[in-house]
């Protein structure tokens, strides 16, 4: 433990205060209905809903403690927010304070990743009985293999205080500020000293995505690439990777049949292969849909037998108890948290090989990429880099056609590391273990959105079960010339014609027009993102270059 964890605790003196260590399930559940932090439902889930600014992440009020002598994270990156270690541990003591007079604590230790070499401990302390809950729901138990793991001995505390809030005068000039007021909610995490906090918000994935950001900063010193994706495995034991930011497909694709799932979010892979870092799901619930997505539906909505309800968070509830996922008035980013066995087909050590193939997904409004293309290493690295999708329409205040969205390594939120440090281990598993890498457009064709159509599910599956099946390795391809991407000219079971964007197009002169407009916004991220030599050697392989 670092100096501040032990700090904290001799500070808190937990037992003195009759602190809950690691109840059982029973009881948080019977905690949570008592204290009324959620309902149940008509199947037993738990549903529980949060203020306005408790319906999703606040980036902007999330900061990373900056300390001198750590030089890895990319403080020009527009989520990394920074504050001093003397803001953190004011903030820190603020916290116990307010913990020392709670009538109730809950301390739950679990730890963050499936290969017990690189588990994180993590020990939370709240007062909130369905924080704990989800901590316990969320991330892994305990094993007898920790002492292995080379984050043994230093571990992660996480404090979570859901229903406080700031004393903000004392950080006025220091915290944003929103019409002259000091926000009072925050998210705070220091890396180096093994420590978080969680205040103001009782959106659960806050908690979720600390700890991964925290695992997303640590792995790469050890070797280890965190990846935001999902794994499965198929019938001959080979693993697939989906990487792809929200609304691209991620989750259904990633559940087709003959696949069992080692994870649907977080993984790392190392020498010894993939691995998830998680125990549970916390999948979106928007337009869930029975026959699409019957496993995760099951999950959330089939009866509640095994003392494992799932979490239903900011969704729309009847007085009867049902449940409307097309209901949006609240959020767009209603969740639900469970765990992983409530799955039909879930890998129980949550581990695979080494990829055989990695998926990128992008939705992409324009209608402009193919549905498919294969891409080389150097390709691989730029798409990876460039995380590109489009933002639709409808998805935010004041969005009212389609906007390019690129995002890091497709979780750009979420590594605070220089670009360099997730692309050169990228480069180093690939060059090593050689999976196929495809890019998916799960997008338009025939024109952008508002003029051409979605593609249809039933096509993108087909071509991703020809990728996971090797039925692309021996088919013609052409080379894209402006987007520089290996285009199959033929697909088993997939009408041609629609593999080449441009031909899907009315109007040829248009699509063209179209294309160049996209190349150039790549051309400008490309840029904004370039420091440093292994980027620059990318260049030539970035549209609108």
């Amino acid at each position: 433990m670092s100096p501040l964890q032990i700090l904290l605790e001799q500070k808190l003196d937990l037992r003195k205060l009759n602190a809950q260590f690691n109840p059982p399930r029973d009881l948080l559940i019977s905690d949570v209905l008592q204290f009324r932090e959620a309902v149940p439902l008509q199947n037993g889930a738990l549903a529980t809903w949060g203020s306005a600014h408790a319906t999703g992440r606040i980036p902007q009020d999330t900061y990373t403690v900056r300390h001198d002598d750590d030089d890895r994270v990319d403080w020009n990156q527009p989520n990394n927010h920074p504050v001093t270690p003397e803001v953190f541990d004011a903030l820190v003591q603020d916290a116990l304070g307010m913990l020392k007079h709670k009538d109730r604590l809950y301390v739950t230790d679990r730890t963050v990743g499936a290969e017990a070499k690189y588990a994180l401990p993590v020990r939370t302390i709240t007062d909130s009985a369905l924080s704990a809950l989800f901590t316990d729901t969320l991330f892994r138990p305990v094993g007898n293999q920790m002492h292995e793991s080379v984050f043994a001995e230093r571990g992660f505390t996480l404090l979570v205080l859901p229903h406080d809030v700031i004393d903000t005068p004392k950080y006025k000039g220091v915290l944003r500020e929103v019409m002259g007021k000091t926000v009072d909610h925050a998210i705070l995490m220091d890396f180096v000293r093994g420590v978080g906090i969680v205040i103001g918000t009782s959106y659960l994935g806050a908690v979720k995505k600390l700890l991964f950001t925290t695992m997303n900063h640590l792995l790469p010193a050890h070797g280890v690439l965190p990846l935001h994706c999902a794994a499965v495995e198929d019938w001959r034991g080979s693993t697939h990777l989906f990487l792809g930011l929200s609304g691209t497909g991620k989750t259904t694709l990633s559940s087709g049949p003959g696949l069992t799932m080692i994870g649907d979010d977080e993984h790392l892979w190392s020498d010894a292969g993939i691995a998830n870092l998680e125990y549970g799901c916390y999948a979106k619930l928007l337009r869930l849909s029975q026959e699409k997505e019957p496993d995760i539906f099951s999950a959330v909505f089939g009866e509640v037998g095994d003392g494992h309800p799932p979490i239903v968070e900011n969704a729309m509830v009847y007085p009867d108890g049902s449940v409307d996922v097309n209901d949006q008035r609240l959020t767009e980013n209603s969740r639900a948290a469970y765990p992983l066995s409530r799955l039909r087909s879930t890998k129980p050590d949550a581990r695979g090989a080494h990829p055989s193939t990695i998926i990128f997904l992008t939705a992409d409004a324009r209608g402009i990429l193919p549905p498919i293309a294969k891409l080389p290493v150097q390709q691989a690295m730029l798409w990876f880099l460039l995380g590109y999708t489009s933002k639709l329409a409808g998805t935010e205040t004041g969005v009212t056609t389609p906007q390019t969205t690129f995002s890091r390594f497709f979780g750009g939120a979420f590594m605070p590391r220089k670009s360099e440090d997730y692309l050169t281990l990228f480069q180093q598993m690939v060059g090593q273990h050689h999976p196929d890498i495809y890019l998916v457009n799960t997008g338009w064709s025939g024109g952008p959105f508002g003029v051409g159509r979605r593609m249809d599910i039933s096509v993108t599956r087909r071509l991703v079960d020809a990728a996971l099946w090797g039925q692309l390795k021996d088919v013609p391809y052409r080379e894209d010339p402006l987007f520089h991407l290996l285009v199959p000219r033929e697909c088993p079971g997939v009408d041609a014609r629609i593999l080449d964007p441009k031909s899907t197009w009315a109007n040829p002169k248009q699509y063209d027009e179209a294309a160049k407009a996209l190349a150039e916004e790549f051309g400008t991220k490309f840029d904004a993102l370039c420091h440093g030599d292994m980027l620059e050697g990318l260049r030539a392989k970035c549209p609108g270059k």
